[in-house]
This record gives structure tokens, sequence and C-alpha cells, in this order.
């Protein structure tokens, strides 16, 4: 390689040190090879990113408010190893946009460095869906509403420290725009930042309606695949497999449609669906159409669909299959049952494939509020709920779209 100026190489350390007021170094980009890149810190200027290099996450890469990072199709972004203050991470701060857009045959792929995965290829051969948290997720925050503790305005994202400023989120423009994400295969995240604290796949804060997002898929990442805190964007195409907690995980007010999803837990998943109100005192209803949710005999939770503190929505043509004999659809806590009473909740048209040993599908949907307030939850199941044979349903997603993805290449679903 050739050697850099002395001046220059001073120059480069000087860079390298420098910190905004959210303590993010200024982007520094090292390629230690013709076909790699190291990347860390602030960009604050329109980037691209190529598909001739793999582009390695050292640390946090942040998006500044204003400028735009663009990803071309193809394109492989590896995140390093690190736990706490030092996980990977690609954060699109409030105001920043991330334009993404892969290809059915040319997905943009994030993933670890210890993927062996090439330039050139859509997956490796070294690492499993049991391989996770080796390194964070992608982060999208946006401008729109969302319902916080205290009713404030703006909240700071999961999975980033407090003191870093550039994990805000909220607002009040619920057309807000973040960019356009498409054709991308998210694997092996959720790295942790402190106990019980990991980062999810694809995490969404505050993102307006103004954003396009379809066509993503998760792959074995420790935290949540997706997860929705307040914010309006109505996304498409989504598959997440074999994620450590919850499927799709919905909280803070979240107010859009989520179309065409298919959830597959793995061996250590918790919920297909967890689904949280807000938290503050507006409150939003979202949208489930279409979505197929494939369970697992080892997941030690197992549970198609879990509803608490206050969630409001409707949850259409819902197909389950392959769950336990012990997985349930439930209201936890008194506000949601009180919702669901008050038709704040709704269901329409769920087939599921009644496990081993289940014989009614009423027994399925549960109220385990304290002071059980729908005590005809179960019953009332039996106007949109119907048992259905493996193969024979008639709700559900469109798996055809999924067959560019990972997961359809390993014959999982």
């Amino acid at each position: 390689m050739k050697k850099l100026p002395i001046l220059a190489f001073v120059l480069n350390i000087v860079l390298a040190s420098c910190t905004s007021n959210d303590s993010v170094p200024i982007i520094d980009v090292t390629p230690p090879s013709a076909t790699e890149a190291n990347v860390s810190g602030l960009i604050t200027e329109n980037t691209t990113w190529t598909n001739d290099k793999i582009w390695v996450l050292n640390s946090k890469v942040v998006v500044d408010a204003g400028v735009t990072l663009t990803i071309e199709p193809g394109t492989i972004i590896k995140g390093k190893e690190g736990t706490g203050s030092l996980a990977s991470a690609l954060i699109i701060a409030r105001g920043g946009k991330l334009n993404a857009v892969g290809t059915a045959t040319n997905p943009i792929i994030f993933t670890s460095v210890n993927d062996n995965i090439a330039l050139g290829e859509t997956a490796g051969t070294n690492l499993t869906i049991a391989d996770n948290s080796l390194w964070g997720g992608l982060i999208l925050l946006g401008k729109a509403k969302g319902s916080f503790s205290g009713d404030v305005n703006e909240f700071q994202i999961e999975g980033i420290p407090a003191s870093d400023t550039f994990g805000l989120y909220g607002g009040n423009d619920d057309t807000d725009n973040s960019g356009h994400l498409e054709y991308i295969s998210i694997r092996h995240g959720g790295a942790e930042i402190g106990a019980g604290n990991e980062i999810n796949g694809l995490t969404l804060g505050a993102v307006g309606s103004g954003t396009i997002i379809k066509n993503i898929e998760i792959v074995g990442n420790l935290d949540d695949g997706i997860e929705f805190f307040g914010g309006t964007v109505s996304p498409s195409n989504l598959l997440i497999w074999g994620q450590g907690d919850d499927g799709l995980d919905i909280d803070q007010a979240y107010s859009g449609t989520i179309s065409n999803a298919l959830v597959i837990l793995g061996n250590t998943s918790d919920s297909a669906l967890e689904i949280d109100g807000g938290e503050g005192s507006f409150q939003a209803s979202f949208t489930l159409n279409n979505i197929t949710l494939v369970g697992n005999a080892n997941a030690p939770g197992g549970k198609y669909c879990d509803l608490r503190s206050g969630a409001q929505g409707a949850l259409n043509n819902i197909y389950a299959y392959n769950f336990q004999t012990t997985s349930y659809i439930r209201l936890k806590h008194d506000n949601v049952a009180s919702n669901y009473v008050n038709n704040l909740i709704n269901f329409s048209n769920w087939e599921i494939v009644l496990p081993a040993g289940v014989s009614s599908i009423t027994s399925l949907f549960q109220d385990h509020s304290p002071t059980s307030l729908a005590p005809s939850f179960g019953a009332d199941s039996a106007n949109w709920a119907t048992a259905v044979t493996l193969g024979n349903e008639t709700v559900g997603a469109d798996l055809s779209v999924f067959s560019w993805t990972y997961a359809n290449s390993k014959g999982v679903y």
C-alpha cells in the first residue's frame, strides 16, 4: 500500500479523534484494502457506499441531520463485534436520510465481520441462525408523533445510551421522510449495550409516512426483529426469522399499517407479535394486514401474540401454524382488555393450524388481565378465528415476494 505523507497521516489521526457535541467522532474512512472500507463516527455530508467494497462499521456510524447516505444495490456492510459503547450500528439521526434500495437479485446485506460472505455473494457459509449479537443493527429515527412517558415530545431510542443525543426521536411531523429502504437483509445482530438492553435488527423511532420501507429481512437477531416506537410509516413485505425476543414489536402508539409480513420463531424466541399502546396521554391505532406466523417447538415463550399496555388497533388476515400446545393470544393488562371490550382492539379473519392436543381454537384466545375485564374474549374468537389444516389457509402473507431472501434459500417456511 502506498504510504501517506506525514502531514496527511497526522491529519487523519486528528480527524479520527475529533468529536461532535454528541461524542461521535467525525467520519473516518480508511480502506485497509482495495475491497474494504472501515467506517466510524459522524457522516456530515451526502455520502454513497458503493458495491465494489465491503463497508465495515468499526463502531456507531451516525448519519447527521440534513445528510443523506446512499447505499448501492448489492452492497455488503459488516459490523464489528462490541458491547456497550463499543457496539457497532448504523444510525440515521432525526432529520437524516437513508436511501438504501437494493433489488431482488442484488440485495443490500448488513451482517457481522465474522460472516465469510464476500463481494458479489448474497450469503456466507460459516454462520447459522444461532449466531446472534455479533454486531448491533440498523436504527432509523424520525420526527413523527409518538406517545412517551411524561407527555414529552421526544424520547431517547432503546439501544443507544442516554448521553448520545443523536438517539433522540419524535416530533409532530407525521409525514416525515427518513428515506427509502428496499431489498435489505439484516443478519446476526443485537449486540448488548447493557444488561437486558440489546439493539433490534431494525429499529424505527417515530419514522414518518413519507418513508418507504419494503422487502426487508431480519435473520438471527438477539433482540426483536423489527420494533416500532411510535411513528406512522407503513412498511410491507417483511420477513423475520429466528429472533431472540419478539418478531414484530409495536410500542408508543405506532399508527401505521404493516402489510404482508412473515415471522418465523427460532429456538429462543418469545412472541411472534408483541404490541403495546402509548406511554403518555396520546393514543393511536395500528393496523396489521396479511401476516403469517410460524411457531417453534423449542421457543421458551412461543406466543402467537401478546397484547399489552393499552394497545389499540386491528389485526386482520392472520395465518399461524407450528405453534406449541401451550401457545396463546393474550390480553395481558386491564387497559388492553378494556380496549378490547370498547372495540379499540379488533380481530378479523384468523386461521390457525391447531397444535397437537388443542381441540378448540377459542381456547387460544385468553384474557390474562388482572381483573379479567374481557371474560368473553375466547368465546368471541369463534366469530373471527377458524381452525384449518396445514396448507389450506386462505389468509396470511403472500410468500412469493420472499423468494429473494436468505430464509427462503434455507427452506425454513
